[in-house]
């Protein structure tokens, strides 16, 4: 029987299919109902701040709107709330339980700014602090590391995205997305061979850029929360300043880069660390990316930049499952973890 990480990772073109079928039209409501705001303050954390990441990118690129990522320990630890003035304060959270981000939520409604809670508990604190409450409707997640919310919330954040834009040919290509979701995690079989080869891996580097930043900061955390590798994300950017010296012989370099306005940049940077001698995991729909790798992770098809991390986070998800099982490990209890983590 398939361990209930798989069975969740293999769940999420459905899943993510009855998320923009319960949400798309409503988050369209809650964009025309809220009131004037200069920007968004995002608090999060864990997999949850990943989807911020991607919000940092796509809620300016489609709508315009700059986002801040908020720091709840000024609320919980420090008790010195920032002013909120021209703020829309967006609380994310698969359990809507963790008293920090809940507080920042709460500040926001105190400073009479408008509030929206992601979340899959409509019941959860969260979600009660919060003017407008959009669900993530993919039922319990049984295994500690998260996928499926973490892909409900991406796409949850494409939808906003989308109604933002007012551009209908975005909404459409949003929904889309399921297809080619399902259809690339078909092409992942292969894995479970390929894993074998990085059973004794005790650290490697994970490089996107752009919109799959939060990818790369996605996989890391699935790659420390079920293997215990020490997996590090970078944008290529950053990782030229400096921690490119740490590339030698042998070293694995896993890069993200799907076809698009950051993928000149990662492929450069690809070519510069294989030279040093580096091994190459590439996730991509791009034959010129799959042919520097050891180890491609091919993507189905190529997507709109802006959708990317729903698709190239699968193949990395898969990775880290099958991986786990090589190392004879349990993928859906990890060591010293919780479904859910409060933080104060």
């Amino acid at each position: 029987m398939a361990t209930w990480l798989e069975q969740e990772i293999r769940s999420q073109p459905d899943l993510i299919g009855a998320v923009l079928d319960h949400e798309l039209t409503h988050i369209g409501q809650i964009v025309r109902d809220l009131p004037s705001f200069q920007y968004v303050m995002v608090a999060a954390r864990g997999s949850s701040d990943h989807a911020a990441i991607y919000a940092k990118y796509a809620w300016p690129a489609l709508g315009g709107y700059p986002i801040a990522l908020a720091a709840p320990s000024l609320h919980t630890l420090y008790h010195a709330p920032p002013r909120m003035a021209g703020a829309l304060v967006v609380g994310i959270s698969q359990s809507g339980q963790s008293p920090d981000i809940v507080a920042v939520l709460e500040e926001g409604r105190r400073q009479g700014r408008p509030t929206i809670a992601i979340t899959n508990d409509p019941a959860s604190p969260l979600a009660a602090a919060a003017d407008h409450v959009v669900g993530l409707h993919v039922g319990r997640e049984q295994s500690v590391a998260a996928t499926k919310t973490y892909t409900a919330q991406l796409a949850v954040m494409a939808a906003f995205a989308a109604q933002w834009s007012s551009t209908p040919a975005r909404l459409e290509e949003l929904r889309r997305l399921p297809e080619t979701m399902a259809a690339t995690l078909r092409g992942t079989d292969a894995l479970a061979q390929r894993a074998e080869r990085y059973r004794y891996m005790d650290g490697c580097v994970i490089i996107g850029r752009g919109y799959n930043l939060s990818t790369a900061l996605e996989l890391s955390l699935k790659l420390k929360e079920l293997t215990y590798i020490m997996a590090t994300a970078y944008s290529s950017a950053d990782f030229r300043h400096g921690p490119i010296a740490t590339i030698d012989q042998g070293a694995p370099v896993l890069l993200i880069a799907p076809s698009g306005d950051a993928f000149a940049d990662v492929l450069d940077l690809a070519h510069d660390v294989r030279s040093r001698g580096a091994e190459l995991l590439v996730i991509s729909d791009a034959p010129a990316a799959l042919a520097l790798a050891t180890t491609p992770l091919p993507l189905a098809a190529a997507v709109p930049e802006w959708l990317s991390p729903l698709i190239t986070i699968l193949p990395g998800q898969m990775l880290a499952l099958r991986l786990t099982l090589a190392k004879g490990l349990d993928p859906d209890v990890p060591r010293g973890l919780h479904k859910v983590t409060k933080t104060f």
